[in-house]
């Protein structure tokens, strides 16, 4: 794929098309037809997001979590869910969410969020991983949403008073901020989520009453979580492609299909060049994560090329020195650049400026390699330059955001 196509084609890419067409296919690939209107019929608040698309955007939300917003459908798919998020939304409360989808974990919290006509709501959000049985990664997460009312009720009252009060310089009404983070798999009934929330008492005093969640409330959630389970579960054994909401610990499986964690893909899919990242601690060599860059230039989806060694590429007319100059610079640790010839799914062969090179950990060893590629046909000057960035320029660039993104976030990835 190129490193960087021409703009036309930059913007058929990334434009609304085909974001559009990568989110209506992110269900129907591990699900069989008919899957979208079964979720229909669970009435709750919530969406789905695929980690595996740029920014993990929401691939699907449910006509309640509409209603609760005010956003419609459109202004919904195909966005990250930060888009709730306001100004006093704890950001600590916002780590603890990343950093369960970083652990691939179930988290459960209370959040402020905000509609779209700007209204402020206390959520209680809980979010839950949905497994592929067959490859051991996590291919989306499910995010529910059910408004606390009496949190609401609470802090309109402090508003309130602080409003009235605002001419004698009293105390400015704080946000509510206790969490709690669980597995989904632990019962939840001794669990008691609180926010401190602080109102005027007419006196100029701080007065701290608690914002919790009720049993309701949580069991509603856990409700709402087993039934989109229960729909993802039944349509993906239609499709031969079986999700559940515990991950597969065989041993057996890791090697055959091995996977990052949900973090690094994310990571990974904000960086827009085409390019694959392999682990030369596997059998092969298998490719763990491959681009969407890469997907367009190729032919293949992800499913076709994740857990298969680059050589899928190759073809009959492919120069064998070319893969010998590759597998010399893997032996020595080194970058490597060529020219070579490969061919797309559908055998239409193209010339690949290929820049491999290795991704080290912290500790220096090497974790990864990644390979960039480049579409070059019919252009005679592989340094063609565009808006003064070399092609070589382009490439080390993308070689430099793999990079970083490895190592910040290699701690939730396989162990070397």
């Amino acid at each position: 794929m190129p490193l960087e196509r021409t703009k036309h084609e930059g913007s058929r890419m990334w434009g609304g098309a085909s974001k559009q067409k990568q989110v209506e296919e992110s269900l129907s690939r591990p699900y069989s037809d008919g899957v979208r209107e079964a979720l229909d019929h669970c009435k709750y608040n919530f969406v789905i997001t695929d980690p595996f698309l740029m920014d993990h955007p929401i691939v699907y939300a449910s006509e309640g979590f509409f209603k609760m917003t005010g956003y419609s459908r459109g202004e919904v798919l195909g966005r990250n869910s930060r888009f709730l998020q306001g100004p006093d939304t704890d950001r600590r409360t916002v780590l603890q969410i990343r950093e369960a989808i970083r652990q691939e974990k179930s988290c459960q919290v209370t959040i402020l969020n905000y509609k779209k006509d700007g209204a402020r709501f206390w959520n209680l959000f809980h979010l839950a991983p949905v497994f592929s049985k067959d490859e051991g990664r996590v291919i989306h997460f499910i995010g529910v949403q059910t408004p606390l009312r009496q949190c609401s009720q609470h802090e309109s009252s402090a508003s309130a008073n602080i409003n009235a009060n605002a001419s004698n310089n009293l105390i400015y009404f704080g946000s509510c901020r206790r969490e709690v983070c669980r597995d989904f798999s632990v019962d939840l009934d001794h669990s008691r989520l609180q926010n401190s929330c602080t109102e005027d008492d007419h006196k100029g005093r701080v007065v701290k009453h608690a914002c919790e969640a009720k049993e309701s409330d949580k069991q509603n959630a856990i409700a709402a979580i087993s039934c989109v389970m229960s729909e993802l579960s039944l349509f993906s054994k239609y499709s031969g492609k079986s999700v559940s909401d515990t991950r597969c610990d065989s041993a057996d499986l890791v090697r055959v299909a091995p996977s990052i964690s949900s973090s690094l893909t994310i990571a990974l899919s904000r960086i827009p060049q085409s390019f694959v990242l392999v682990d030369p601690h596997l059998p092969e060599m298998p490719i763990v994560h491959a681009s969407n860059s890469f997907l367009q230039l190729t032919g293949y989806s992800r499913d076709e090329v994740l857990g298969k060694n680059c050589r899928i590429l190759q073809g009959q007319d492919t120069d064998q020195e070319d893969i010998s100059k590759i597998r010399q610079s893997i032996e020595a640790e080194q970058p490597c650049t060529v020219r070579i010839l490969n061919y797309r799914k559908n055998d239409t062969p193209f010339w690949n400026l290929l820049h491999t090179a290795p991704v080290r950990n912290a500790s220096g060893k090497v974790a990864f390699y990644v390979g960039v590629q480049l579409d070059v046909t019919g252009m005679e000057d592989n340094n063609h330059s565009d808006k003064g960035m070399t092609s070589q320029m382009k490439q080390l660039g993308a070689v430099g955001a793999v990079r970083v993104a490895v190592r910040s976030l290699l701690g939730a990835g396989p162990s070397k």
